[in-house]
């Protein structure tokens, strides 16, 4: 009889969680061993379940899916990483692969593709949603400076450049040419549509 697949299931959302988890153990060569709702939780649920894929969510509290695979990659390498997430962001794609995923899909991917992407990540292939790898090749490698970035991300929450300049402990003049900077590269006209921009196509992604 050949092996099962033993799966682990990462997502903050316990209805996902449990959607996915029913769909996938109707597979007769899938089992979803451990499920959790947090990132840093991941490395040890996977060492501890003798996991054989992770199916990590892209945005999860603690730590996200793309820094969770960087850890899971140097900690159990032999533990392919399958992303799901409902964000077809093409900077996450690139970030993730870079990160050591095998595979990237999106959360509405029927299930028997789903279930088709797991068993081809554990045998050792590259899965990737085709549309969002033709917009990851349209859009490329992000434009921002890791400060822009940082910048942009604690302006999401409509800051103040005081505000700004406190929570990154840097001056307003600096946070003011990070600002201008980055909505040059974004082609936007005000700070806002350039989190905008960012957001939609995964460049922001990291701890706030």
């Amino acid at each position: 009889m050949t092996a099962r697949i033993r799966v682990l299931l990462a997502d903050d959302q316990a209805l996902v969680r449990g959607a996915l988890a029913a769909l996938l153990d109707l597979e007769p060569d899938l089992d979803v061993v451990a499920e959790v709702a947090d990132g840093t939780e991941v490395v040890d649920a996977v060492r501890r379940h003798q996991v054989d894929v992770a199916l990590l969510d892209v945005e999860m509290p603690g730590m996200d899916g793309v820094a969770a695979a960087a850890a899971l990659h140097d900690a159990v390498p032999g533990c392919r990483v399958l992303m799901v997430t409902t964000f077809g962001r093409p900077g996450y794609l690139r970030r993730a692969l870079a990160a050591g995923a095998s595979g990237f899909v999106v959360k509405d991917t029927p299930a028997r593709q789903l279930a088709d992407a797991v068993r081809r990540v554990h045998s050792g292939l590259r899965v990737v949603d085709p549309a969002l790898a033709a917009d990851s090749l349209a859009y490329g490698d992000s434009p921002l400076t890791e400060r822009e970035a940082d910048v942009l991300r604690a302006a999401r929450d409509g800051g103040t450049v005081a505000d700004i300049a406190g929570v990154l402990s840097l001056s307003e003049g600096t946070v003011r040419n990070h600002l201008s900077s980055a909505i040059g590269k974004t082609s936007a006209r005000t700070r806002a549509e350039a989190v905008r921009v960012a957001v939609e196509n995964g460049w922001l992604l990291g701890e706030d």
